[in-house]
């Protein structure tokens, strides 16, 4: 047995497909192959169901590609402890980050990395929160930085800030005249909301929860719609479609007056959300981690609450 075979099923637990997986490994087909076939005659066992366009993980074999999956992760960490005796901000950091986060953090973020730290360049990851765990569990990232609240996990986390959330509006409608917004007047609105699988729009969600009822199917016309990015759904706004909550680093001037688009903060208690950082507890280079809460501190998003604590 060899790191390379477990390597090579934990790729094709994944990919649930042989070429895709050698692919992944770079590596033929035929090679990939007969290395699990070894494997499996090694071990006295069958780890995938071979028959039909996709592959499949046999219950046994799902218990022996966790525990791959667990030697894997050891065996990098030993390669990252001797790392850390030279350098932990030698050496690229394998950051993730939401896609509602990214377009608006990522940018003062990598020019702030580049001037504190240019020894550690971020090879960066927008994903949808569930992807990104998955990729802290298989070693593909170092880190994420996410929103809460998060799926069980079992990793390390630190809070980074916390972010409000605002109303936006085309610049016509009658709640520019106000200078603060109910969050039970949105049930009121057609809402633009983002699709499933982007965590924001659980927590828009959570705000008003009228709004799930209007969002899911087989309730005639519906009082929502849906986009697949935040930029998507400011555009729709503009062109006078309906109204959307954005979080509050998206919008750099709250206070313009030019423009097709309008913005309005929440009455208190304001919706937010608490931004964290989160890795492999595993994970020996926590000076990086610190390197980046730093950085982000020092970003100056508009209208967030900077903190920096364990959690």
């Amino acid at each position: 047995m060899t790191l390379t075979e477990l390597k090579y099923i934990v790729a094709v637990a994944r990919a649930k497909h042989f070429g895709h997986a050698a692919e992944a490994c770079y590596v033929a087909q035929p090679t990939l192959s007969v290395a699990i076939k070894k494997l499996e005659d090694e071990l006295g066992v069958v780890l995938f169901e071979r028959g039909g366009a996709e592959i499949s993980v046999t219950p046994l074999g799902a218990q022996i590609v966790a525990q791959a999956e667990r030697v894997l992760e050891q065996t990098a960490a030993i390669k990252e402890l001797a790392k850390q005796n030279k350098d932990p901000l030698a050496g690229p950091l394998r950051l993730g980050v939401i896609y509602t986060i990214g377009p608006y953090l990522l940018p003062p973020l990598v020019k702030g990395m580049i001037d504190k730290v240019p020894q550690m360049p971020l090879i960066l990851q927008e994903n949808f929160t569930v992807k990104l765990l998955e990729m802290l569990r298989q070693g593909e990232l170092d880190a994420a930085i996410m929103a809460l609240p998060l799926p069980e996990h079992g990793m390390a986390m630190q809070v980074l800030y916390d972010e409000p959330f605002v109303v936006a509006m085309p610049a016509a409608h009658p709640w520019t005249k106000r200078k603060l917004i109910p969050a039970d007047d949105l049930k009121t609105e057609n809402m633009l909301l983002l699709g499933n699988g982007h965590c924001f729009r659980d927590q828009v969600l959570e705000v008003c929860p009228e709004m799930a009822r209007f969002s899911a199917p087989g309730n005639g016309m519906q009082r929502t719609f849906e986009g697949s990015s935040l930029e998507t759904i400011r555009h729709m706004v503009a062109s006078g479609i309906g109204l959307t909550v954005l979080p509050r680093a998206s919008v750099p001037d709250m206070d313009t007056k030019e423009g097709m688009l309008q913005f309005r903060p929440f009455e208190e208690p304001a919706p937010s959300r608490r931004v964290v950082i989160v890795w492999r507890k595993s994970f020996t280079r926590k000076a990086a981690i610190d390197a980046v809460c730093d950085v982000v501190a020092s970003c100056n998003l508009p209208g967030i609450t900077t903190l920096c604590s364990d959690a």
